[in-house]
């Protein structure tokens, strides 16, 4: 999204797969990015466009669902890296007061300590030339719909979640809701982001609007009915989110070391024997309707097509384990950087020919059995099958298979116990990309006995299947 306006451009970088907005804002060749990502050209080259020069990148927090760019950007750039107050990183940064102020060519950006998501957290309020509030750059302190989430890894050690939702009610009541409504509200995150629990699917609002329908600034809202409300029904944070902050404060590789690394074709036999030696997992990429015809075996499926790299960091979670891909041809450079934006570099390379190189030299290969709701219906009118649901707990709630079991695909592991060892069950979710990534997993455990339905809740919705709809969930404890 792009707001052109006399004296200064804003415009929006918002990543789709992770949900995560960063914001390019010009005035008078000079240029300030808040929040980038890792792969840095983009920014640099919208600059270089705009004849101007990137002087400033602004961070919101130290971030950990995703790997910012701010490292490699100041470095290619010469700007100043900014945080707000409490930060510390090991790099050099300039670490702002509360309400200091910086110059971008005709306009102001002015750092609003808000501490709650975590203790640095500072959303950048920025003036226009007339030194009118014009835009809230609000990274994860407020979000559309939602607040940020106080429990993440880099929580402030000696303080509870609970203080920290305290000190984010505190923050939201005297530094944003005293702001007037026309003020445009640029958020760090949307709607599918684990940092908040229930995120708008637009990326850009008022403060006005926000104020309206955002649970977490009602006006008569007591500072106990607010810690209530952001800390009930949290689910556990991803593992890889710590791993990301240590990233983020301590500094990494360049984006482009990182590719010329990983990005290395190898034959079926040079990847087979990386495979053995290394205890690499191999991770196939491709969609999940080519991934149920064929796959090498025991290897694990998150297609890009999907929440690509949150699903690898929640499910494989150690960012250092060596990885080999199973790519289509053309997308091994897409596939490297969509993993390093979640600190994942440890690609060992990818094999060359695909999965047909892999069939043509005579190994083994397994398949997936997935069939259509249509004949799931049939299977279900004729016996009593075991169904697992892997959606998360509040699509479940909202409707589901009589009798089926909610098994999340965020806690997989924890419910293999669960599964039938001889006997044959069903695996669904809303669509079809997380019950492949589900059946990848259970078949790597040695679990065989399972079948896919395609399409998923969508297409369950489309037959005769009975659903319990809209059940309340303090009937279901």
């Amino acid at each position: 999204m792009k707001s052109k306006i006399i004296g200064m451009k804003i415009e929006q970088i918002y990543t789709g797969c992770l949900a995560q907005g960063a914001y390019y804002i010009e005035s008078n060749g000079e240029v300030a990015i808040i929040d980038p990502l890792r792969e840095v050209d983009t920014y640099i080259k919208k600059a270089a466009a705009d004849n101007a020069k990137i002087t400033y990148i602004f961070e919101t927090h130290f971030h950990a669902d995703f790997v910012s760019g701010h490292v490699t950007l100041a470095k290619k750039t010469g700007a100043k890296i900014v945080y707000g107050p409490t930060a510390n990183p090991t790099f050099d940064a300039l670490i702002a007061t509360d309400n200091q102020e910086f110059k971008i060519g005709n306009i102001t950006i002015v750092a609003l300590h808000t501490p709650g998501h975590t203790m640095e957290s500072t959303t950048y309020l920025l003036k226009d030339e007339n030194g009118n509030n014009h835009a809230l750059f609000s990274g994860d302190t407020l979000f559309l719909g939602d607040v940020g989430r106080p429990d993440l890894a880099q929580k402030a050690a000696d303080m509870t979640i609970q203080e920290l939702a305290g000190l984010s009610f505190d923050s939201l009541r005297t530094k944003i809701m005293p702001l007037a409504d026309h003020i445009i509200v640029y958020p760090g995150h949307g709607a599918g982001s684990a940092c908040g629990k229930n995120m708008m699917k637009e990326t850009v609002d008022t403060l006005g609007n926000q104020k309206q329908m955002n649970y977490a600034l009602r006006a008569d809202m007591t500072r106990n009915e607010f810690i209530k409300e952001l800390t009930d029904g949290l689910a556990p944070p991803p593992k890889y989110f710590p791993l990301n902050v240590k990233l983020n404060k301590e500094g990494y590789q360049d984006l482009d070391v990182v590719i010329e690394n990983s990005n290395k074709p190898l034959n079926p036999s040079a990847f087979e024997t990386l495979a053995e030696t290394t205890e690499a997992l191999v991770l196939d990429v491709r969609h999940q309707s080519e991934f149920i015809k064929s796959f090498i075996p025991r290897s694990i499926f998150i297609g890009l097509q999907g929440g690509f790299a949150p699903w690898v960091g929640a499910l494989i979670a150690d960012i250092k384990q060596p990885l080999l891909l199973v790519v289509d041809k053309g997308m091994e450079h897409e596939a490297i950087t969509r993993l390093s934006r979640v600190g994942f570099d440890n690609v060992l390379g990818y094999l060359e020919g695909g999965i047909e190189a892999w069939k043509l030299s005579g190994r083994e290969i397994d398949s997936l059995e997935s069939i259509s709701a249509d004949e799931f219906l049939n299977r279900l009118k004729s016996s009593d099958i075991p169904v697992f649901d892997v959606r998360k707990e509040g699509e479940f709630l909202s409707a589901h298979i009589n009798n089926a079991h909610l098994t999340s695909l965020d806690n997989l592991n924890n419910h293999l116990a669960e599964f039938p060892k001889n006997s044959q069950f069903y695996v669904h979710c809303a669509g079809g990309y997380r019950s492949v990534i589900a059946a990848s997993i259970l078949k790597s455990r040695g679990i065989h006995n399972l079948v896919d339905v395609a399409g998923g809740m969508a297409a369950i919705r489309k037959t005769d299947i009975a659903l319990i709809e809209n059940a309340c969930p303090s009937t279901l404890k």
